[in-house]
């Protein structure tokens, strides 16, 4: 059948089992949103109109790892896509599947300083998966399948299609193809035989599995640390089996958690530069450690050198790039970590590790902070909306102290339950991704934690929370500073407070009833847990603006380039 590339492109996202696109239209780009009118319009799609092309990525990116699905966005040529880099570059090192979807100049402009030109393909190289510039409607079918199988094969990631505006007008032949068919047609074939882009994990080897098992036999002190890899292959289950099999401590990452139960007996709390005492402790202690898909990044080994200084490495990681990249290992398994996990369980005994538990959870797994008067505490706030939200809530973060209080002090049972720019650390994904989350899970509580630096940098976007009616609860922790640099600035650069305080607008709550939003200032225990109710009774969006001091802290915290247990404060 005969159909023009516009048409075309939302027949294949039909296919892939699209629901929701984000996205924000311009010039170039016209065609495929005037096609999307007549789809939304009969319901076969739902578009989501942010107000800036970041966070409507961003969105994107919350919705996939959220749901498990590949988000979608769509913008338009010049500034439209790149406003999109930094949201990109976000799903790109937590590996995220995105499919972004750019509009260009017509083929017969490129390369000429078109107005809303530029070559976003070559922008975006360094970090997408993959990316493709369309100048062919023949084309745009095989690649658009291509795209969505390397976005969600292997280790995912966000791919960018670039699509000349003429080729959105263009026809040709279109013949629609079940997803369960695309690694038979001839093109998409030929793709993943000779592609080093992970369509496909390789199969565990077995030898490997048996030396890990030998290794955890003999092993008096094993310590497991859950990785991002584990949230993105949904590997929970199995992780949490081995750790219980074996009786093991497990330390999390920032992208792990989910990864395990933070409320399972055996965990250690987070692991790093703002990791617990018990965390650190067991890492320079431990005779065994096993890595399940976790790059080792210099906020976890923060002196590669002396990482894990007294145990065998072991590394299980589905891209081999990773392995050796940060901390040499003394054995690893290249794989899925379910398929690794589901192996290595099928030939290990039940073990017993009590002593070794006894001295790891010695020390702290969390921190408790100080109160202060008229002021609420981090883990007062954080053990408040613990106690009043659903245990399931979505949990969404900006970047900052925040951040890391919020790791610290709750608990996630299941991948896609935290959010969060843990690889790139970009202030701004926090309400985007909420949003995201919040349209793929209509059902779930989702709460923003974000800081009043932070929230600067996306709070437009209550624009879109309002008029989708997506009752999105957003606490912000205000201490009228960039916090995380302050204690920076106050640990290591003698208090040299060098444009980080804050003490300039908005009112965030009357900026809230300027959206048509709700909204209250909080100081205290009780007050926050009325404004709490409130909020989960409101059916809107909602600010719950907490008061903390300016010199509140994020600890414990160990210096970078320092040994895991040099704490610079505990």
């Amino acid at each position: 059948m005969q159909m023009t590339g516009a048409k075309i492109l939302m027949e294949c996202l039909l296919e892939q089992g699209v629901d929701t696109i984000f996205g924000y239209p311009g010039g170039t780009i016209l065609n495929v949103y005037d096609e999307l009118y007549t789809y939304e319009r009969e319901g076969k799609i739902r578009h989501i109109l942010a107000a800036h092309e970041q966070h409507a990525c961003h969105a994107a990116d919350g919705y996939a790892r959220s749901t498990g699905k590949v988000g979608v966005c769509f913008t338009t040529s010049g500034p439209g896509a790149t406003n999109t880099v930094t949201a990109i570059a976000t799903a790109y090192m937590d590996s995220s599947p995105v499919v972004i979807i750019t509009c260009n100049v017509s083929t017969d402009l490129i390369g000429k300083d078109s107005f809303q030109e530029v070559d976003i393909t070559g922008v975006t190289m360094p970090i997408t998966k993959c990316n493709y510039l369309v100048r062919k409607v023949d084309d745009l079918a095989d690649t658009v399948r291509e795209a969505f199988a390397i976005a969600r094969s292997g280790r995912p990631g966000p791919v960018l299609i670039d699509i000349t505006k003429n080729v959105t007008a263009a026809q040709t032949d279109y013949e629609r193809m079940e997803r369960k068919a695309h690694s038979s047609s001839g093109r998409l074939a030929t793709l993943m035989r000779r592609s080093s882009l992970n369509f496909r994990a390789p199969e565990p080897d077995r030898d490997d599995i048996e030396k890990l098992v030998d290794m955890i036999k003999l092993s008096e002190k094993p310590l497991l640390i859950c990785g991002g890899g584990v949230v993105r292959g949904r590997a929970h289950r199995e992780f949490e089996a081995l750790a219980n099999r074996i009786d093991a401590p497990v330390a999390i990452t920032v992208m792990g958690a989910g990864g395990f139960r933070g409320r399972n007996p055996l965990t250690t709390g987070m692991i790093g530069m703002h990791g617990s005492q018990a965390s650190n402790m067991a890492v320079d202690a431990c005779d065994l450690l096993i890595a399940v898909g976790c790059r080792f990044s210099d906020r976890v080994a923060l002196r590669p050198s002396t990482f894990a200084q007294n145990a065998k490495i072991v590394q299980i990681d589905i891209d081999r790039s990773e392995i050796n990249k940060n901390v040499q290992t003394d054995h690893h398994i290249i794989g899925d970590a379910k398929r690794v996990l589901e192996m290595l369980l099928g030939r290990l005994p039940e073990l017993r590790h009590d002593a070794w538990k006894e001295y790891v959870f010695s020390y702290p797994t969390e921190t408790e902070y100080d109160e202060v008067e008229h002021r609420l505490t981090p883990s007062q706030i954080l053990n408040t909306i613990a106690r009043i939200l659903p245990q399931d809530t979505i949990v969404s973060t900006d970047v900052g102290q925040h951040q890391m209080w919020a790791i610290q002090h709750f608990h996630f049972d299941y991948p896609g339950q935290l959010l969060t720019s843990g690889g790139f650390g970009t202030m701004g994904f926090g309400l985007g991704a909420a949003i995201g989350a919040k349209v793929g899970n209509p059902d779930k509580t989702v709460l923003h934690v974000t800081g009043d630096g932070g929230f600067r940098m996306n709070l437009n976007e209550l624009s879109t929370e309002q008029y989708y009616g997506l009752p999105i609860i957003t606490v912000l922790f205000n201490n009228g500073t960039l916090g995380m640099v302050r204690q920076w600035q106050t640990l290591i650069y003698k208090e040299h407070y060098s444009e980080t305080t804050l003490d300039r607008g908005p009112d965030f709550v009357k900026l809230a009833e300027a959206y048509g939003l709700g909204g209250r200032h909080v100081s205290s225990v009780a007050e926050l847990e009325d404004a709490l109710k409130e909020a989960l009774a409101s059916g809107k969006g909602y600010i719950v603006d907490c008061a903390i001091d300016i010199d509140e802290m994020v600890r414990p915290m160990v210096g970078g380039g320092s040994h895991i247990t040099e704490f610079m404060i505990d």
